[in-house]
């Protein structure tokens, strides 16, 4: 638990934004992976097993607050009350407009993105994690990277 509390908890607060509700998620994420290790049998890295208990864990979040969808023109969404969140550091702008380009995404490409990106796992433990195939996350990660790029420079 020492050696990934923290990777867990970021990536499920770049998924379900809230702080609550990552340390929430983060905390049964961690009860799940200590029922379940007996079940661990080697077939993706024990890191992308653990990546991919947090990722179900954070859209079951996702699927009971928010009915599954976070949207940025929502105001009565947690992204829409992120700026009121005193855990993240509003005085980098391009961190701010990087994660909100991040939540613009959908969530195969989001989640390809922040596992890459912020968790740098290789395209294999992505594919282990998401239960997909390598090429199909390769797109997702690729197809994320140029929406982030034109956001970003819309922003400017």
């Amino acid at each position: 638990m020492a050696k990934y509390r923290e990777a867990v908890y970021w990536h499920i607060r770049r998924l379900v934004v809230s702080h609550a509700d990552a340390q929430d998620a983060a905390q049964e994420t961690f009860v799940r992976i200590f029922r379940s290790f007996s079940q661990f049998r080697g077939e993706c890295s024990f890191a992308a097993w653990i990546y991919r208990i947090a990722t179900n864990e954070a859209m079951r979040v996702l699927g009971r607050c928010r009915g599954g969808r976070v949207s940025l023109d929502d105001s009565d969404t947690e992204a829409g009350d992120m700026m009121a969140d005193e855990y993240v550091d509003y005085t980098d702008l391009e961190a701010v407009k990087l994660q909100q380009a991040v939540l613009s995404l959908p969530p195969k490409q989001q989640l390809a993105f922040n596992l890459r990106y912020y968790s740098e796992l290789e395209y294999d433990e992505i594919a282990d994690v998401a239960g997909s195939t390598v090429a199909s996350v390769k797109v997702n990660y690729h197809l994320a990277k140029e929406k982030i790029k034109k956001y970003m420079d819309s922003m400017v």
